[in-house]
């Protein structure tokens, strides 16, 4: 086992990110509840941010509801008078219903009531990513501008890509946007590619193992990176030069009498030259010019290049409010689709649990070490349709298995016992329960193994 520096300032950062953002999803979620609850005349007991098991850190009664803030931060919830819920207090249930309680309400209402939670956490994902495209915009680099191509790492030149290539559509449909293609390549499961390759244009067939080979490599993004010309953008003040000087605009070509074309190549040559003094080649205007380098022992030189998003030039999309409406929309149904189809994957054992699950340390890590508001944005409307998807599945103790049951009611005309509605709680609280445990077990693992 080894120990980890920690950057703690970076995790405080995240945790900050993380607790507001989930702070936001659960008492909008539970809001989701509250409303219709009163709305249709349910005595509401509780609503509470986070859990508050024994004590909470602070609560406040007004009306016939104690508000409140519990201490274990994995969610929330409404305690609501006469249904069965995470609480499992049965002894309101042992008297005779009341016209205030959740169970002397018809079906109609109940089931309302109940998915309540899930519609305004669709609503917010929405809300956010039509505010995200009208007040961000889009900053995309098209895959027309990849005049250089890509570099292919082992992994890609495993299917057949080659460094050089333009990977340009993916089962006949057309790519737009170079930042997408690894991710719809993953999460679409695409079987061809069309590459346009030395001005031809070829498909490429993408075998059913490659799926499971990004999987075991973790291998979720840098397969495929543009290639570019190095450009001198600025020389630092820590840069050695035992004869001649890099200069702004200066093009690299050589090092140590070897030719490159592009950074990646140059990346691997100046790694191996590391605590050498190099012989760089550089183009400066119409000359060739030599100059004597120190690379120091990371294989530094000393000197910052022009971002590739620079040279090869990226396009800014800037929306109205009434454009960003349906994007958001569409964004909101791709995160959602994108969502369903890594559960495919991990139900159909093309990818192992092991590598997916995680816990709220998971789940914190994708927050950045500093604040970025469009980030912070950007995971909550993510987050907001998970949130919503798995909230709706048809298992006891969330709001899906209580709609189920609803639903059964409202078809047979026949009502769910409570005992019945007891033990499935209880069941569905077991298994979510161990759910959780195992994916913490795994966060753990991957800390200090």
């Amino acid at each position: 086992m080894m120990l980890l520096a920690i950057d703690w300032a970076s995790v405080g950062v995240k945790a900050g990110q993380f607790i507001l953002s989930f702070s936001i999803l659960v008492v909008l979620h539970e809001l989701g509840h509250f409303l219709p609850a009163k709305w249709f005349g349910c005595r509401v007991d509780k609503f509470y941010l986070f859990f508050d098991p024994w004590f909470s850190l602070f609560k406040k009664k007004k009306g016939d509801t104690e508000y409140g803030l519990g201490w274990i931060p994995f969610g929330g919830y409404v305690k609501i008078a006469g249904m069965i819920d995470e609480s499992m207090d049965k002894e309101q249930l042992k008297k005779t219903a009341e016209p205030w309680e959740f169970r002397s309400k018809p079906a109609w209402q109940r089931l309302i009531i109940m998915v309540g939670g899930v519609v305004v956490n669709i609503l917010l994902a929405i809300v956010i990513f039509i505010g995200i495209t009208w007040y961000w915009g889009d900053e995309q680099l098209p895959v027309k501008n990849l005049k250089y191509g890509v570099h292919v790492d082992s992994l890609g030149k495993s299917i057949g890509l080659k460094d050089g290539d333009n990977v340009v559509a993916m089962d006949g449909k057309t790519i737009e946007n170079f930042g997408s293609i690894e991710s719809e390549l993953v999460l679409t499961e695409a079987k061809k590619l069309t590459v346009i390759r030395d001005g031809q244009s070829i498909e490429i067939e993408v075998p059913e193992s490659f799926m499971q080979k990004i999987v075991e490599q973790k291998k979720f993004s840098g397969m495929l990176v543009p290639q570019y010309p190095v450009i001198v953008d600025s020389v630092s003040s820590t840069a050695v030069f035992n004869s001649g000087e890099l200069r702004k605009g200066d093009t690299l070509i050589a090092m140590n009498g070897k030719p490159f074309t592009y950074y990646q190549e140059f990346d691997q040559l100046k790694k191996s030259a590391a605590n050498t003094v190099a012989q760089l080649t550089a183009i400066r205007g119409k000359d060739t010019v030599q100059i004597k380098a120190l690379v120091n022992d990371k294989g530094a030189i000393g000197f910052f290049q022009v971002s590739p998003l620079t040279i090869l030039g990226t396009e800014h999309i800037q929306y109205d409010l009434i454009a960003s409406i349906p994007i958001g929309f569409t964004r909101c149904w791709e995160t959602l689709d994108r969502y369903v189809t890594g559960l495919k994957q991990l139900f159909t054992g093309k990818v192992n649990a092991s590598d997916s699950l995680g816990s709220v340390i998971s789940i914190g890590n994708t927050f950045p070490g500093v604040w970025d508001w469009e980030r912070f944005w950007t995971l909550t409307g993510i987050f907001s349709i998970v949130l919503a998807f798995m909230n709706i599945l048809p298992i006891p103790a969330l709001d899906g298995g209580h709609a189920l049951f609803t639903l059964y009611e409202m078809v047979s005309g026949r009502k769910p016992g409570d005992k019945f509605m007891e033990y499935a709680q209880m069941a569905g609280m077991i298994l979510l329960m161990g759910l959780m445990a195992y994916a913490l077990g795994l966060d753990f693992w991957r800390l200090f193994k």
